[in-house]
This record gives structure tokens, sequence and C-alpha cells, in this order.
């Protein structure tokens, strides 16, 4: 009798997860279709790759081929107008020549020699993107290296990223150059994820005028939420930039963390320093406890809108961006951990 009882379970467990995926595959679209096919422009490889013994006209050949790109590379990383040739020459090669550096460019080179995967990564999102979006103008992508000057750079019309940032979590010179807390997203793994992440912080701004910190959870819960849609194949940690055991520990928890934010009576709280302990990157989210991961804030907007778009079936990923009343989305997400 147990045994029959176990099994019934059993199958009402795998029939209740398969509803929930239907549920969230139900945007899901076949990416072979009305395709877009992303290049990624390697001003980094082609910068890296120079020989020095024909640099001039090396550079020569990156004003050639890059420029849209390289005005902005030398204004933001180099601070050096474009126009002045000797001096953004001098600049690139002295970090050419710098001992510090040759290690690192070495292994950018090593790490990203192949980018393939991640090409058909973000030509995924973005097919998937111009399908829901097809009015929006996608940017144009650039990988550049800046010696750890900038993470990333964009404007209305490109988005460039540097590889730099990407070398591993155990990269050796990573320690003296960042926050411990920062060390897991700097893997190879999570350069596409966060350029389709600023790809649609670029596209979608938080429309608030009251900015309490369930508007900002829930803003970036929405974003949060289009990148499990257009990434369908991302394990959840990657999307939200956690390690697998910030994520066990945040979803065993997750009951714990919001009757924590309730009982605080931070939901609505405007309180710009507080939102930041809750939003932005840090060792432990501090309002909840010192064994948390950071930004809980972003990670509970999530399962608020996980849950409000499951309960509401009619919506289409549009009605999710237009849809600008938080506490409304919070009511009709019948949001229970």
């Amino acid at each position: 009798m147990k045994t029959n009882r176990y099994k019934l379970i059993l199958v009402l467990s795998l029939i209740l997860l398969s509803i929930s995926c239907r549920n969230h595959n139900r945007f899901s679209i076949d990416t072979n279709k009305n395709r877009v096919n992303v290049t990624i422009h390697r001003f980094d490889k082609d910068l890296l790759t120079i020989d020095t013994l024909h640099f001039n006209e090396g550079i020569d050949s990156l004003y050639h081929r890059y420029p849209e790109f390289l005005p902005i590379f030398t204004s933001e990383v180099l601070d050096t107008n474009y126009r002045d040739t000797v001096a953004v020459r001098n600049l690139f090669h002295k970090f050419l020549t710098d001992t510090a550096f040759m290690a690192v460019n070495k292994k950018t080179l090593k790490t990203f020699d192949d980018i393939s995967d991640i090409q058909k990564k973000v030509s995924d999102a973005f097919t998937y993107i111009h399908y829901y979006f097809p009015e929006v103008k996608l940017p144009d992508v650039y990988f550049y290296v800046s010696g750890f000057n900038r993470s990333i750079m964009m404007n209305s019309k490109m988005i460039g990223i540097g590889t730099d940032y990407y070398l591993g979590s155990d990269y050796p010179i990573y320690k003296s150059l960042t926050y411990s807390y920062m060390l897991e997203n700097m893997q190879p793994k999570f350069l596409p994820t966060d350029l389709v992440s600023a790809t649609l912080f670029r596209m979608f701004r938080m429309n608030s005028s009251e900015y309490r910190l369930l508007d900002n959870m829930l803003f970036r819960g929405k974003v949060l939420y289009l990148m499990s849609v257009f990434m369908p194949d991302e394990l959840p940690e990657a999307i939200i930039g956690y390690s697998t055991e910030q994520l066990k520990w945040s979803k065993t928890n997750e009951k714990q963390i919001w009757g924590a934010i309730i009982d605080q009576k931070h939901l609505f709280s405007t309180d710009v320093m507080l939102i930041k302990k809750y939003m932005n990157d840090a060792p432990f989210t501090a309002p909840i406890s010192q064994e948390s991961p950071g930004r809980l804030g972003t990670w509970i907007g999530m399962q608020i809108v996980e849950s409000y778009m499951r309960k509401n079936t009619n919506l289409t990923l549009r009605d999710l961006m237009n849809e600008n009343n938080y506490q409304k989305m919070l009511e009709l997400s019948d949001y229970r951990p």
C-alpha cells in the first residue's frame, strides 16, 4: 500500500514539474528560423596579435578595421582622443610590451581562442530578443582588453566586453585586483550571460516614481526572467550569477528571506542605502544574514516574477516588461515561498 502511495506522489510531482516547465517554456522558439547571427568583433585578438616589429602598420590596421569602436576605446580606456595618433601609438606600444600584462594577454588569447560556443549562445539570445522585440536595434558586439581598466562599455550602437575579466576565478592576479566575493563571476562561462544581461538592461529602464525596494526587486526580476527565457540552456546560477552553493542556500532559506524582508518592513522602503544592501554586489546581503549571498533582493525579485508569470498565463513578455505597477504584480503573483 505504501509503495503505491509513494508511486502516486512521484507521478504527481513529475506532472507538476512538467506543467511548470511547459508554463515557462511557452515562450520557446525555434532559433534556427529568422536567426540573428551575431558576429563578435575581436578587437582584443587583433590588438594582442600585432607584430611589434611592424607596430605602426598594426595600429594603422586597427584604425582601418574599427572606425566606430576605436574612438570609443581610446576615449573610455586610454583617456585619449583617437585623432592623437602619436599618443595612441605610444599607449598601445607600452601596453603590449609591458611585462606585467604580457602574461595576462597571452592567457586571454588562449582562453578565448575559440569563441564559437559564446557566439552561438549570444546569437540564440539575440534571436529571441529580435523575435519578441523586433523594433529593438540590436547592438554590435566587441571583445577587447583594457589592462583591467574597464570591464564593459556600451552606447546606443554597440556593447563591448573585456575578455581579460573572464580568465577564471582562480586566476592569481585577480586576488590583488578585486574582492573575493566577485571572483566567482570572473569565469569564461559567465561572459555570455553578462553580455546578454547588459543588452537587456540597455533596452529596458526602470519606470517607477516611488523607487521602493519592491520596485527595484521586481524590475531586476523581470530582466532576469527574460534572460531565463532567452537563454534556456543556461543553469539558474549562471542567470543570477551565483555559485551552486549560493543558489542552494537561497532556495533552502527562501521562506526565511521573504519573512525577514516583510518583518523588517523593508519591502516598501525608499531608503537608497538599504536598497543598495539588497541589490548591489556584496559578500552577503546585510539585512538578511552574513551567511547569505549578495543581491538577494534581485534573486527574490526573480522568484516573484516567476510566480507572477506562472499564475498569469495570458501575459506576453511585452506585457511583463510594460507593467510598472509593482505592487499589482506582487499581488497577482500569489508569491508564497
